[in-house]
């Protein structure tokens, strides 16, 4: 099973209650979570990475369960091998592109050296089209090749699984039609399972080997 997922989270403000009960179990290598903003979307995907701790339940993926409240297990996102894609990509601003990728193999908090050499960067530097723009900062750059950053670092430690938070929302249409293309490519030659969030049907035509909806903190398949 790729993907089992069997958790509760419930967070709390002055203003409102919210909770979240998402359950599913699938070996789809592609998941969308489909729903309005405010469905909980983005609390799911934080909290199977760890950024949040579930209040009870399971996290298990690609074999490995990264969460289990009946047997007090709750690994750190930096044990969880998950790549996380932030819908604003989270580049350091300070750090050059080279820098921003390698910073995705680093244990600590220590930046990168500027020139930083590892195979493995260098790999991701060739594979998204980025050699000519290894020291520029992420200011100079483009929406898409901000996002090319961003996915290299989140896969040049080779993670288990990717996860997506709205990946396409920041572009414009005509980009945002190429970028899934490319993601498109970059996933079923690399292989790595992915799980993405998003409010645009479309995302779930492209990337949806099985697709759930999301309502008020609920998930359900989705029909059609």
């Amino acid at each position: 099973m790729i993907f089992d997922v069997a958790l509760r989270k419930t967070l709390t403000s002055p203003e409102r209650r919210f909770e979240l009960q998402a359950e599913f179990a699938t070996d789809a290598s592609r998941v969308v979570i489909y729903g309005p903003s405010g469905a909980g979307k983005s609390v799911l995907l934080r909290t199977l990475a760890g950024l949040l701790k579930a209040d009870s339940g399971h996290i298990r993926i690609a074999g490995q369960t990264l969460f289990d409240s009946q047997n007090k297990l709750n690994l750190p996102p930096q044990k969880r091998r998950i790549g996380y894609l932030f819908q604003d990509y989270a580049l350091f601003p300070h750090l050059n592109v080279r820098q921003n990728i390698a910073f995705g193999l680093q244990t600590g908090w220590l930046n990168p050296a500027a020139r930083v050499a590892h195979a493995e960067v260098d790999l991701w530097l060739e594979r998204f089209q980025l050699n000519a723009l290894a020291n520029e900062m992420p200011a100079r750059l483009s929406g898409g090749q901000r996002q090319r950053v961003a996915l290299a670092r989140a896969l040049v430690a080779r993670p288990a699984a990717l996860l997506l938070d709205e990946p396409f929302a920041a572009l414009d249409a005509d980009l945002r039609e190429s970028m899934r293309a490319e993601l498109d490519q970059m996933q079923r030659s690399v292989g790595i399972p992915l799980l993405l969030i998003s409010h645009d049907e479309r995302d779930a035509e492209v990337f949806g080997d099985q697709v759930l909806n999301i309502r008020e903190g609920v998930l359900s398949p989705a029909r059609g």
